[in-house]
């Protein structure tokens, strides 16, 4: 047996990607439980017992040295920031969020008084936006500090909200502002790295304030689906931002069937994202397209809302669905048609 030979034959991840491998194995699933109405695709799984009323399930991996840096991340905002990452998912699906579990792996380098911290952090969280910590799973490990967790909410049938509704003319909306979560990884990222040329020298953050605590705290956008609920407004299509606006515009564009058109004049950018986009000479329109982390909603909704949708000053209207056939594009300020790629966040990939 030639085994060299056989070695050649054998496919690397970072052919596929994230994204490429999960497609490859839900492919392969087939649903055999009636109370499976939708399995993987979406932000969250849909589980139903009864005609009327829905729960709602999301699972969600932190892993130390791909997600998260102790280095600089305080274990109290890292654990806040498990719970968001996940119940983030429970809300892009329209849905209530009411419980998680939590696993978590740890090595022997850690001392109780850091596991109070990252507790601290996760019954913060769980306290402030009334979710249940219901269980779970504690084991060693011998890589680090990994986090699971499982999110779980409710919604009645006719309220959830998945990818694949987004149809023509819909007006494509985002809550708050994009692309903080990277700019504040940026900085953190460069004090790290001065920190290990000269230990001595101190870090500068307090100009940065707000993307830092945007990137190891961030919020999830309960405040819309509540507003979307009292305005009985049901998106036509709804996604969290964890990999950047332009990879999740192209997952509802991809399970709709549709295009889409956003303006760079209308994607909602704070001053301070500005600012560290100008410190590291980039162009702030990518921070928004491809920083990700920002865990805002991006959701499409008929055009009859748009009176409604346009007096909250938290959400901003950005653009249009297209015909598929338009393709699926980002006017700049010059008037310039520029497709839209994917080129967030992709584990494998980066």
């Amino acid at each position: 047996m030639d085994i060299g030979k056989h070695k050649q034959n054998l496919t690397p991840l970072t052919e596929l990607g994230e994204f490429g491998i999960i497609k490859r194995y839900s492919n392969r699933i087939s649903i055999v439980n009636k109370e499976v109405e939708k399995g993987i695709g979406d932000d969250s799984a849909i589980l139903h017992f009864d005609d009327e009323n829905r729960c709602v399930v999301s699972s969600d991996m932190l892993v130390e040295g791909v997600h998260f840096d102790l280095g600089y991340v305080p274990l109290k905002h890292l654990g806040y920031k498990s719970v968001v990452v996940n119940i983030s998912d429970i809300l892009a699906m329209n849905a209530k969020p009411i419980a998680i579990t939590l696993n978590i792996a740890m090595s022997n380098r850690f001392t109780v008084e850091a596991l109070d911290q990252f507790y601290e952090g996760v019954l913060l969280a769980c306290n402030k936006f009334n979710v249940d910590l219901i269980g779970g799973d504690t084991t060693s490990s011998k890589s680090g500090l990994i986090i699971s967790i499982t999110a779980f909410g409710k919604a009645k049938k006719s309220e959830i909200v998945y990818r694949n509704g987004a149809k023509k003319n819909d007006l494509v909306c985002v809550n708050g502002n994009l692309g903080a979560a990277f700019a504040g990884l940026m900085i953190l990222e460069r004090e790290k790295a001065v920190f290990l040329q000269n230990a001595e020298v101190q870090p500068i953050l307090t100009d940065y304030t707000y993307v830092i605590e945007r990137q190891l705290k961030p919020e999830p956008g309960i405040s819309v689906v509540e507003f979307l609920r009292n305005n009985e407004i049901i998106p036509t299509a709804m996604i969290d931002i964890s990999d950047g606006l332009a990879s999740e515009l192209l997952h509802i564009c991809s399970e709709s069937g549709c295009g889409v058109r956003i303006y760079e004049e209308k994607i909602p950018i704070d001053t301070e994202t500005r600012k560290v986009a100008e410190l590291f000479k980039q162009g702030t329109t990518g921070y928004a397209l491809y920083g990700g982390e920002d865990y805002n909603l991006l959701f499409t909704i008929d055009q009859k809302y748009y009176d409604l949708v346009d007096k909250n000053e938290t959400i901003s209207i950005i653009g249009y669905i297209s015909d598929v056939d338009e393709g699926s594009f980002w006017i700049d300020n010059s008037g310039t048609l520029n497709e839209l790629k994917a080129e967030g966040w992709n584990h494998f990939k980066s």
